[in-house]
């Protein structure tokens, strides 16, 4: 079988819908993903019910869930909707293996979300080391590097 027959019959066989990315990232919803962005396989990214923007230059790696939905409350009996809110990912994120990201997470550019973190669904500046579980933000951790990078180049 050529890949191309296998990547529509494995589509056709699963709901892992054919992407840019890998057969084995699941794209839900329409998400925004901008150009240069690496997504890595395993990974699901859910916009259902509401909107994820991923800016360019992203690395996102293997095992990721982005995931615009949190429905333990409607599980539990305590709602009778899905909470759904945006997340947004500024140019050059990257993004750890077995992360998550929430809803209403906002990922400031030039940040580093760790391996393994869970990230809430909240602001997080630019240039931001995010760690764990629960997270710890050091804002601006990577700011000082970028400008002594670029400073030299100019």
């Amino acid at each position: 079988m050529e890949r191309d027959d296998f990547l529509t019959a494995f589509a056709d066989a699963t709901s892992f819908a054919a992407n840019r990315f890998h057969p084995l990232v699941w794209i839900l919803g329409s998400p925004e993903i901008a150009d240069d962005v690496y997504i890595g396989a395993f990974s699901v990214v859910n916009a259902t019910g509401s909107t994820i923007t991923i800016g360019k230059s992203c690395d996102i790696a293997p095992f990721v869930a982005i995931n615009v939905a949190d429905s333990h409350r409607r599980c539990l009996e305590l709602a009778d909707e899905i909470d759904r809110r945006p997340i947004v990912l500024e140019e050059r994120v990257f993004v750890g293996s077995h992360s998550v990201i929430k809803g209403g997470a906002t990922i400031g550019h030039h940040s580093v979300v760790a391996a393994g973190t869970v990230v809430d669904g909240v602001a997080i500046p630019p240039f931001s080391l995010v760690a764990g579980n629960p997270m710890t933000v050091r804002a601006g951790y990577y700011r000082d590097r970028w400008d002594d990078r670029h400073a030299a180049a100019h």
